[in-house]
């Protein structure tokens, strides 16, 4: 049987992701996987429209016609906000510009594609985070009566405690946390920056357990992986976006409140830093604990929560929040301009 060939999109991707990504830019694994995740979403659309298999596609299927219609998808089909989209925008603008420089012949081309503007309009999305009753619902609705649903309440226990990125508690190994006292785990977060966060005594013991009854081990026990799926691999984002939908489901029959949220795991940390939020945390605290790159980041959540808000009227003007008083509106009509203002 004949072994297909690498075209020269096969050639220049390997080169991109292997090589100049990681080495030449210097960009974290955190920052490739959404690179990758834009690659692989514009192949398998150039391959649904142009009706040849990915490993058959060119360079010159990088056009600023087909990029253009990739957008639209995005945005139409996948119901992607603008921001999203122009991520993924930004994201093939760096390969091109990596193809210009090793494509001259392309060049006309790629630098169309280069062009492409960002689109105007993009907005800070709703932040969807649960409340303390909600979290504690979904918790519940975790079966723990398998050595999976045990694995499944680590998990969710884990990321609403540190508050840490989905792929920074996937990528933790035996050897990152400490479960005698005093607990904490070590997260490797973006720019490759290591942070420690305190372990509530709950949750270390829910991973203590954990590790306890788990029968996959590495030749290096410290090395394991600490949360594995069902076939002993690392478990994905999006299984456990998966599961987080699943049991949010579940919770959704005793808190209905849950039904209409659109939740991603990205959801519990939002849900961390609300809950420190409102236990009086301040924001330099907060910041230090979610990794944040800065304060300005941190800052959202306290415009995220309606209670903060009102917390924060309440202490400024304390008669803000009072019950409207009582008044009558003259018939005559000589007074409804100032009844108005006043409802």
């Amino acid at each position: 049987m004949r072994r297909p060939t690498l075209t020269d999109l096969g050639r220049e991707l390997v080169f991109f992701f292997d090589d100049f990504l990681p080495g030449q830019r210097g960009l974290s694994p955190h920052t490739i996987r959404s690179y990758r995740d834009t690659v692989v979403l514009w192949l398998q659309f150039t391959a649904r429209e142009t009706r040849r298999g990915v490993e058959q596609l060119t360079i010159r299927d990088l056009t600023e016609e087909r990029v253009a219609r990739f957008l639209r998808f995005l945005e139409t089909e996948r119901k992607n906000a603008i921001a999203t989209r122009n991520a993924r925008l930004g994201s093939i603008h760096v390969f091109a510009r990596f193809l210009a420089g090793r494509h001259p012949d392309q060049l006309g081309t790629l630098q169309r594609v280069i062009g492409l503007p960002f689109k105007h309009g993009a907005r800070d999305a709703p932040i969807e985070y649960l409340d303390r009753a909600e979290m504690e619902a979904l918790l519940k609705s975790i079966g723990r009566s398998t050595l999976l649903g045990r694995r499944d309440y680590a998990l969710f226990a884990l990321m609403f405690n540190t508050g840490a990125r989905v792929q920074e508690v996937l990528n933790l190994r035996r050897r990152d946390v400490r479960l005698d006292a005093p607990s904490q785990v070590r997260l490797m977060g973006k720019g490759s920056k290591v942070r420690l966060c305190p372990l509530w005594p709950v949750t270390a013991q829910l991973l203590r357990a954990l590790i306890s009854e788990s029968t996959r081990c590495d030749p290096d026990p410290a090395n394991t992986l600490l949360f594995a799926n069902a076939r002993g691999s690392a478990l994905t984002r999006y299984g456990v976006r998966y599961l987080l939908r699943r049991y949010a489901a579940q919770a959704a029959r005793t808190v209905p409140t849950l039904k209409d949220k659109n939740l991603h795991p990205h959801s519990i940390r939002h849900s961390t830093a609300i809950a420190l939020l409102k236990a009086g945390v301040d924001f330099a605290t907060i910041s230090q604990w979610l990794g944040h790159a800065g304060l300005n980041t941190t800052m959202r959540y306290a415009r995220a929560d309606l209670d903060l808000k009102r917390q924060a009227i309440s202490q400024v003007f304390p008669d803000a929040l009072a019950p409207p008083r009582g008044g009558h509106l003259i018939l005559d009509g000589s007074d409804m301009v100032g009844w108005l203002r006043r409802i």
